[in-house]
């Protein structure tokens, strides 16, 4: 049996979280008929900005609780990792730091790798064009995909929605894609 000290402050169990995860979706569609996603988000907060888009030309209000969940979901992970989560090292799978040793990363020891995150190589000028090409290659994805990871993935899925099927591979087959193909460069 665990001690609180250890429900606290280590890791819970997949077989734990993911059907706490997966309640979610009956409970979101049985309270409200909501739809789970945060990507939309975003959307909302250029709707409460006045502006003359089309796009952002609608009632936020209704979709509020969305933006809430979002913010919850940010300020739990910051509570959570500020107060409760210590890991002294990140744990990698020996096959993945062969990986990434054979990519050309050097210092494995914390959870974002310096040589890609290090701002050294964040405000160069390539890493500049990943970070941007990257951000507005995501949120474009999002946004015409209908919806991001969680949103597909949770939802989408649960309800046996081909285009989200498609999405999830989609987004699957582009993280492949950076790692396999682009990833080297940005290391170089």
């Amino acid at each position: 049996m665990k001690t609180i000290q250890q429900f606290l402050y280590e890791p819970w169990p997949w077989y734990v979280v993911g059907p706490l995860m997966g309640a979610t979706i009956p409970l979101l569609l049985f309270w409200g008929n909501k739809m789970l996603g945060a990507s939309s988000s975003f959307r909302h907060l250029c709707a409460m900005i006045p502006n003359q888009v089309d796009y952002f030309q609608y009632d936020y209000r209704k979709d509020l609780w969305n933006l809430l969940f979002v913010l919850g979901v940010a300020l739990g992970a910051s509570v959570t990792y500020g107060f409760f989560y210590r890991v002294e090292e990140v744990e990698i799978a020996l096959t993945t730091q062969t990986d990434l040793l054979a990519l050309g990363l050097n210092d494995l020891s914390g959870l974002l790798p310096e040589e890609i995150f290090g701002t050294h190589h964040l405000w160069s000028l390539k890493g500049l064009f990943f970070s941007m090409g990257g951000g507005f290659l995501v949120g474009f994805g999002v946004r015409y995909a209908g919806g991001c990871t969680s949103g597909h993935g949770f939802m989408g899925l649960s309800q046996f929605s081909l285009s989200s099927a498609i999405a999830i591979l989609a987004f699957f087959a582009g993280g492949v894609i950076f790692t396999f193909l682009i990833l080297p460069f940005v290391i170089q």
